[in-house]
């Protein structure tokens, strides 16, 4: 009955192909070793490959070297080609900064990863059952998880990790074993309210079955069945706005702010996380809060903000975009300073741009079509020599409603600070004349007074 139902699943879910080569993580459990033996029965049935890899995590003792010893046995006995590792994973945690959950996890996972490659195999088969995927979606729930942790364990993951077994209750897994001798070993530690995994499994379920429902297992499982199918189409309308809002490059992704402040906040969540998956291959550890302090970077006061996320990760709010990089954007303040002639023109090579000056009566001004490339000032307020440079700290421009610092005005202009060091500013020995094409000081402003014109029109290269 087991047997036939993990191959249903297997069928449903396309987890096993004929001619696969397969890692199993062997822990010597039940679980792992229901999981073994049902591989060795479709070994020959579809021509694939199996391999078993345990690690021994040094935390029980004897006890591990028992498990160990156990593997080798049944491996030899099943002829399966198996691998064990041994690594002071209480040791490695301390050293890194992890729980010892977290750390034997990611141990385990990364040899796995090696195994897989040193055998050539294109899968690495996990042994979670039912009762694990309710646990999980209990612990998430308790984190405010939403609807994507909803979802549980996947049976199949993009790197190739496969879960056949995940619709097998414990119990059956259990009455397998036993019925084809398996006698696997029972880690302690699993029995004991140590984790939070083992509390929920320990105690908050079994609450549960005998105060609200006996069934709290299925049933937690079918809500998880039922998410899924919705999580699906969500996230086939997020993957092809990705499409539409996103542009992938080496380092980064740039979010169009334009096509992605439209979009349902469901659909945005997941465009920001797939862009995060593109560069790191995984979204772990970034947690639903950093996703909404990302969102948040759409409003028009957060221009030139910058959030730094997990893993050297870091956002970026633009004019028109949000960066998503690993690498850290710094700003180069370009610098430049040329003297002006009246009358001619001069190459700004680090704008790009040409600048070129006239001085003419107010009446051939007022007769001739000015663009808004162009400005003109009364000459005679100009005092003394002439230069155009980038900003400096400090800098002022006396407009309609007073002096106002440049800084100032180049957030109301909404100019992104790595611009900001582009825009030409011309001033004479008193004072800014203007600052690019934005503003003209009112102290130099044509008025009824005015004779003579000086003209500037800047021109790209």
């Amino acid at each position: 009955m087991i047997f036939e139902k993990v191959q249903s699943t297997i069928n449903k879910y396309n987890l096993i192909e004929e001619g696969d080569k397969i890692v199993l993580g062997l822990s010597g459990g039940p679980d792992s070793v229901c999981l073994l033996h049902i591989l060795k029965r479709l070994k020959e049935q579809m021509n694939i490959e199996v391999y078993a890899a345990h690690l021994n995590h040094q935390i029980r003792g004897i006890e591990a070297q028992k498990d160990a010893l156990y593997i080798s046995r049944i491996c030899e006995e099943m002829g399966i080609t198996f691998f064990v590792k041994s690594i002071n994973v209480p040791e490695y945690c301390d050293k890194h900064g992890l729980s010892v959950e977290e750390g034997a996890r990611k141990l385990r996972y990364e040899m796995f990863e090696e195994i897989k490659k040193k055998t050539h195999s294109n899968k690495i088969a996990i042994g979670h059952n039912q009762n694990d995927q309710a646990e999980t979606i209990l612990m998430r729930i308790m984190r405010g998880t939403g609807l994507q942790g909803l979802r549980g364990i996947e049976y199949i993951r993009e790197n190739g990790i496969i879960r056949p077994i995940l619709d097998i209750d414990r119990i059956d897994i259990e009455k397998y074993c036993e019925q084809h001798n398996l006698n696997p070993r029972i880690d302690q530690t699993n029995l004991e309210s140590i984790y939070t995994r083992n509390k929920i499994r320990l105690e908050l379920i079994p609450y549960m079955k005998d105060n609200f429902n006996p069934n709290v297992i299925e049933s937690i499982v079918r809500m998880s069945s039922s998410l899924r199918n919705d999580s699906d189409y969500i996230d086939h309308e997020a993957n092809a706005k990705f499409e539409e809002v996103c542009k992938v490059n080496q380092d980064s992704v740039e979010i169009n702010l334009q096509k992605y402040v439209n979009l349902h906040n469901a659909i945005k969540t997941r465009v920001l996380r797939k862009g995060i998956k593109q560069l790191l291959g995984d979204t772990n550890f970034v947690d639903q809060k950093h996703i909404e302090d990302v969102m948040e970077l759409e409003n028009e006061n957060k221009i030139d903000k910058k959030i730094t996320l997990p893993r050297g990760m870091f956002a970026y709010r633009r004019k028109n975009i949000i960066i998503l990089t690993t690498k850290e954007i710094v700003n180069e303040e370009i610098e430049f300073c040329y003297n002006i002639p009246s009358n001619g023109f001069i190459k700004l090579k680090e704008l790009n741009l040409i600048m070129e000056t006239q001085t003419m009566s107010i009446d051939r001004y007022r007769s001739i079509k000015i663009d808004k490339t162009s400005k003109g000032f009364d000459f005679n307020k100009i005092k003394g020599g002439i230069i155009v440079r980038n900003r400096k700290q400090g800098d002022k421009i006396k407009l309609a409603g007073g002096s106002k610092k440049i800084k100032e005005l180049f957030i109301d202009l909404k100019i992104p600070r790595e611009d900001r060091c582009k825009i030409p500013i011309i001033t004479d020995e008193e004072g800014i004349m203007c600052v690019g094409d934005n503003r003209i000081s009112e102290n130099y402003k044509i008025d009824s007074n005015t004779k003579e014109v000086l003209k500037v029109s800047f021109k790209k290269l």
